[in-house]
Formats: C-alpha cells, structure tokens, sequence
C-alpha cells in the first residue's frame, strides 16, 4: 500500500483525487475488455496486467478519499469507457490502442505534478504502459521492439485507432462541404429542386473524389511495397549470409544479447519464406499479408462514409422547400455535426459537450458564409 503524502484537503484536492479515480476505472475496464477481445494469450495476458495495474491505482485514490473522511462508493465506467470497451470488443483491441496510450502519455505527465504520487511509482506505471501501447501500436505489421520482442513476436497488423480516426473525419468532410455547397446555392435564392440535385451532385462528386483520392492512395502503396518485396526477395536468395547479419543486428538493436540475436536469425533465414516474411517486417516495415490493405475495401470505405454525412443537410429537400427546408437542413446538419464532434472525444478525450459545440460552431460558421457569398451572387445575377 502506498503512503500518504498529503497533509491537508481542500476542495480542489477531493475533486482531483475522484477525477483520477475514475480515469483508472474507466482504463481498467478498457482494458478488460481489450484482453477479453485478444486472440494472442501473451498479448491477452499483457492486457490483463495493465487492467489490474491501473484497478491498484483507482484503489489508491479511493484511499486518498477514505482519508479525507469521504464516503467511497463503487464508481462505473464512463460513457467513453464504455463505448471503447465496445469498440474493442466489436473491432479487436488494436481499434482502441492508439487512444489508450494518449491516454497514459497524458496520464505519467499529469500524475508528475501531484505530490500524493511521489514515491509511489504511479508515474513510472504510466510511462511504461505508455511506452509498451506505443511498441504495441507501432508493430501492428511488424516485429516488436525492446524487452517486449518475444511476447509480440508473430503479430499481424489489424484495424487501428487511425481507422476509428478516419470513419469520423470521413463523415466531418461529406457533412461540412456538401452543407457549405447546400447553404451556398440557397442563398443564391434557387429553387428546392435546383438545390436538391445541386447537393446530390456534390455527394456524388464529393465522395468519388474520395474514393478515388484513397484508392490512388493505396493501389500505389501496394505496388511500392511489393516490388521492395520483390527486391528483397532476390537479395536473401543471393546473399543470405548478409540478409542473416542485418536481421541479428536488427534484433540486437532491439534489445536482444548478440547470442539471441543470432539464434533467432539462424532461426528465421533457415526458412525462405520465414525469412522473407521477417525482413519484410523487420528491414521494411511491410506486413506482406495485407501490403496496406485493400485498394478497393478502402476505396468503398471513402465513398460510404463520406455520403454518410454528405447526404445528411441534402434530406430536408426531398420534402421540403423554401426557408423552411433551409432551417430543417441546418437542424439536421447541426444534430449531425454534433454528433461527429462527440465521436472526436473518442480520440481526444474531451467534453463532449465542448467537442460537440466546437464541432456545431464550425461547420455552421462554413455554412454561413457560403450562405453570404450566395446571397451576393443571387442579387448580382438578379440585377
């Protein structure tokens, strides 16, 4: 058990002690659910440690509060947390990784600046978990680094936090430019039905730019990673003494002795498509598995999400017309916005409220000056 270090509590101290309390909580159950949803039991089991770590620390708050004479009752998960756990469950832990290290990133350093923590090794937790969640993200495709290397040997890239990043984004794009292009030609004073194909068009247009934009993208990523493959693949059949050398330098680079470094490339070159396989991951950086996924899944993606939002202020008009389509389409676009920017705090971390506003504020203020700039070229083409 820790000792206090606290000598008086104020205020500003209890809420401080109860914020932290319920950010190891919700870490805790996060990761719960991230070795509950992990395939590897190595990795499952890392997950498990760091769940019980940061339940020791929620404890340690608790504590804090049981001194200062406040009644402690059981505390649940965030909506947040919850809606992680979900995500992890749904998607596999990789979905969420990225945003629990944030998470401890900002954690060890917050944690640094309170006294109650000193001597505790609280911070040195944070750090670590931050450290270990950032070999895990980075070595999604390929080896691991550090001490860690034996125990994440073998994994495959999956999903990301960056995809949770990108369906958001990908629905923030299609709403806010496809309401500008919607408010713009209102305000030139067109009639709903010009104004409905204009923003049915500028989905169109919109998300095929997109889908192609992303296909480009990656179609090009695949064929640049599979002719280094291919070159690969003719130096460790002309040389394999060399393609040894590099992967045990690799490996001593991470932390491994020269003695197990070299063990496991002799391991690993003994086999050709192993070892193709590893210097891939390990020189190149490449998962030969996926090669950047899929040109087309990630084409379709683009389109679908950014129709998804795109489509959202163009509905009032299939029904509507005039002021009043106008007013339901910026009611709509604003529910809409807001909801995009309570999915950002999934990432960030923070109010949602604050999120949601900002993200509303935004996208009107877009939307008010297409509007504006309308307006000047309806009157000008009308006089």
């Amino acid at each position: 058990m820790w000792a206090s270090t606290a000598s008086t509590t104020d205020d500003g101290d209890l809420n401080r002690y109860r914020t932290n309390r319920q950010d190891e909580v919700d870490s805790a159950a996060v990761y719960a659910a991230m070795a509950d949803a992990e395939t590897r039991p190595q990795l499952a089991e890392v997950y498990r440690r760091l769940a019980a770590t940061e339940a020791d620390h929620a404890e340690f708050w608790a504590g804090k509060l049981r001194e200062a004479g406040v009644e402690v009752s059981d505390v649940r998960p965030s909506w947040r947390a919850r809606v992680l756990a979900w995500v992890a469950r749904r998607f596999g832990p990789d979905a969420v990784v990225s945003t629990m290290q944030a998470g401890e990133e900002a954690g060890g350093s917050g944690y640094a600046d309170q006294p109650e923590t000193d001597g505790t090794g609280m911070v040195a937790d944070e750090r670590s978990h931050d450290r270990l969640l950032a070999t895990i993200s980075e070595t999604s495709g390929r080896g691991a680094e550090g001490s860690v290397l034996a125990r994440l040997e073998g994994r495959h890239r999956a999903t990301s936090g960056n995809a949770l990043r990108a369906a958001v984004l990908g629905a923030n794009d299609g709403l806010v430019s496809n309401l500008s292009l919607v408010m713009g030609v209102a305000g030139a004073a067109l009639d709903a039905t010009a104004i409905l194909v204009t923003g049915l068009a500028g989905l169109l247009a919109g998300a095929g730019s997109m889908a192609m934009g992303e296909w480009l993208s990656v179609q090009s990523s695949r064929e640049l990673y599979q002719r280094q493959i291919a070159v690969e693949a003719a130096e460790l059949a002309e040389a394999p003494a060399e393609e040894r050398e590099e992967l045990a330098l690799i490996y001593e680079a991470k932390g491994l002795s020269r003695e197990q470094a070299e063990s496991l490339a002799d391991r690993l070159v003994s086999d050709e498509a192993t070892a193709l396989d590893t210097l891939a991951r390990e020189e190149l950086g490449i998962d030969p598995e996926e090669l950047g996924g899929s040109a087309w899944e990630a084409a379709a993606t683009s389109f679908v999400l950014f129709a998804l939002g795109a489509i959202v202020p163009v509905l009032p008009f299939f029904a509507l017309t005039g002021l009043t389509a106008v007013g339901a389409s910026l009611l709509a676009s604003g529910v809409a916005l807001f909801a995009v920017g309570a999915g950002i705090t999934l990432l960030t971390g923070r109010s949602v409220l604050y999120s949601g506003t900002r993200q509303v504020a935004i996208g009107l203020a877009a939307a008010a000056l297409t509007y504006g700039v309308g307006s000047l070229i309806g009157v000008s083409l009308a006089g």
